[in-house]
């Protein structure tokens, strides 16, 4: 970044190439201009940015729904920037309100720690790696988790902290007022979280915090205890959330409608093919860095060819080219070159035996005949043995989306095709 230095025009050029750039898939931006200003300042000075991404490793999986913001971090990166990524041991153990609609339970020291590790090993599949360690430094990428400062504050810091928002402006938060409203019970822990979160920013010197667009309330309120602090508050940008495999709600592992990063690549392959044509805009625009113009064509006259490239193009992400092609060609094998059996049975599920269009797979095995007990169903998904649309199933809370045809598959030889009826 220092070889434009003290050339104010050029300087001021790169910064708004860098804000065109930074800006896909964004929806909050507090504040754009003045992010173009330190960008410009940056450049000029040699100095990159300080971009903030936090997770809380509330459990053990993180997928393509939560690469979209590590993307963006991944971007800053490749820019010339420097990123920050916390880790919420401490705060993890609390467990963020943001978009909940009641009180998480809280983890174990233990449990987080566990789940740290697997988060990173995660996360660094997405964002740079060149340096990685615990504490400072200088470099892409600087890790810290937030244990390290929280632990060693005594009481006087805990009231400081907290005397630093007012209960009128926490219940601000749409998810507040929400649960206010409904009766709902709110922790008195969870009124602090936000303010955690903000003092992280203080603690790393943030000059951007990323999140999704539920996490503004939090970034927000970093901004304002960085000014408390008298350190310049840090740009927040916030990313569009990806709609899941159900095309309705976001990504979420405890929905199932989610690919994991940590998903063998046939999986990977499978889930992404099982995406509804409709949202193929927002996947490629949110997990790609590819133009408009180089996929919507496609988009329109092939919709199953361009969720195939797609398929492709983030599977090799996740896992290295050649993986993407050969999980193709295993897929094309048994779908396209019809390795399924021709006399398939077709099985038509009434709705009443559905929850919004949706049946559990350990349900659907019963119905099927492909168990004879919830249990048997549980120990086949435990066994890789339970494929929807030729996607290994890893989860025995996964609800079936049937509201459209799924082949189902347990073990080599039984397939059967259902559809939802009347």
């Amino acid at each position: 970044m220092s070889a434009m230095a003290g050339d104010d025009g050029a300087s001021l050029r790169e910064a708004e190439r860098q804000v065109a750039l930074l800006m896909r898939g964004v929806v909050d931006c507090v504040q754009a201009e003045e992010l173009k200003k330190r960008i410009a300042a940056a450049v000029r000075a040699g100095r990159p940015l300080r971009v903030k991404l936090g997770f809380d490793p509330t459990s053990a999986d993180l997928h393509l729904g939560h690469a979209v913001v590590l993307r963006k971090l991944r971007q800053f990166q490749e820019l010339g920037h420097h990123a920050v990524f916390i880790v919420g041991g401490a705060t993890a153990m609390l467990g963020d309100p943001s978009g909940k609609d009641k009180t998480r339970p809280q983890l174990s020291a233990e449990q987080v720690e566990a789940n740290a590790r697997t988060y990173l090993a995660q996360a660094t599949k997405v964002v740079a790696e060149e340096e990685r360690w615990i504490g400072g430094g200088a470099g892409r990428l600087e890790i810290r988790n937030n244990a390290d400062w929280f632990q060693k504050q005594g009481f006087a810091d805990f009231i400081r902290l907290a005397s630093k928002m007012t209960v009128a402006r926490m219940v601000e938060r749409d998810n507040f007022t929400k649960r206010m409203k409904e009766g709902a019970p709110i922790g008195i822990h969870e009124f602090l979280y936000p303010l955690l979160q903000g003092q992280d920013s203080v603690e790393v010197k943030a000059d951007v915090e990323l999140g999704g667009t539920d996490q503004l309330f939090n970034l927000l309120v970093g901004r304002d205890l960085q000014s408390d602090a008298g350190q310049a508050p840090q740009i927040c940008m916030t990313t569009k959330v990806l709609p899941g495999l159900d095309g309705v709600q976001k990504m979420s592992k405890s929905l199932g409608n989610y690919v994991g990063l940590a998903f063998a690549p046939d999986e990977v392959f499978g889930k992404v093919m099982s995406v509804p044509d409709a949202l193929m805009g927002t996947w490629y625009t949110l997990l790609t860095d590819l133009a408009d113009e180089e996929w919507a064509g496609l988009a329109a006259r092939d919709p199953r060819e361009a969720k195939a490239r797609l398929a492709v193009r983030l599977t090799d992400w996740l896992h290295g080219a050649p993986a993407g092609g050969e999980a193709r060609a295993r897929f094309d094998r048994l779908f396209r070159d019809k390795e399924v059996p021709d006399d398939v049975e077709q099985t038509t599920l009434p709705d009443a035996e559905l929850v919004d269009g949706r049946l559990s797979i350990v349900k659907l095995l019963v119905r099927l005949g492909f168990a004879a007990s919830n249990g048997e169903a549980r120990r086949l998904v435990a066994g890789r043995g339970v494929k929807l649309d030729g996607a290994v199933v890893a989860d025995d809370k996964l609800e079936v989306d049937l509201r459209r045809e799924v082949l189902v598959q347990a073990g080599k030889r039984r397939f059967a095709r259902v559809v939802r009826g009347g």
